[in-house]
């Protein structure tokens, strides 16, 4: 998406994904403006459903600059916002062997600060070896039909 204002490149290529969801998140004032600022960071991050909270640990939200006495700290735990069903389907999959829940992104939607959830599984390397030669293969296929036409 060209309007996240944070996003985890890497769990594409770590994870493979299997569904995605749409949380809001609790945020404080000083954290909404440091986030339009694009200044966050999801790579470490991870989501962990502790009775029916579903919470966001391990992310960083840089302090914002004109905000001295009344700022947040960068890494605390945050609340996501789901719908019960959704909760449910996380937990259910979150219980299963071998499957993590991510943050994908952090984007604006409707003027509101959503975050892109995903039940993931681990690639192993053989896997991200697999998709990297994938990759490049369609590269090469492409660089010859453009040069043959």
């Amino acid at each position: 998406m060209s309007n996240d204002l944070v996003s985890n490149r890497k769990a594409f290529h770590n994870y493979e994904i299997i569904e995605t969801y749409e949380a809001g998140m609790i945020l404080m004032g000083s954290e909404v403006k440091s986030l339009k600022a694009h200044s966050g960071n999801i790579q470490d991050a991870y989501v962990l459903i502790s009775g029916r909270d579903v919470i966001l640990k391990n992310s960083s939200i840089a302090p914002y600059a004109q905000s001295a006495m009344f700022g947040h700290e960068e890494r605390r735990e945050r609340k996501l916002l789901l719908h019960k069903r959704e909760i449910d389907k996380l937990i259910k999959a979150s219980q299963d062997k071998g499957i993590t829940i991510i943050p994908l992104a952090i984007y604006l939607s409707k003027g509101f600060i959503k975050v892109k959830i995903a039940t993931a599984r681990g690639k192993k390397a053989y896997d991200k070896r697999a998709a990297i030669k994938e990759r490049e293969d369609k590269k090469s296929m492409d660089r010859a039909m453009k040069y043959h036409q």
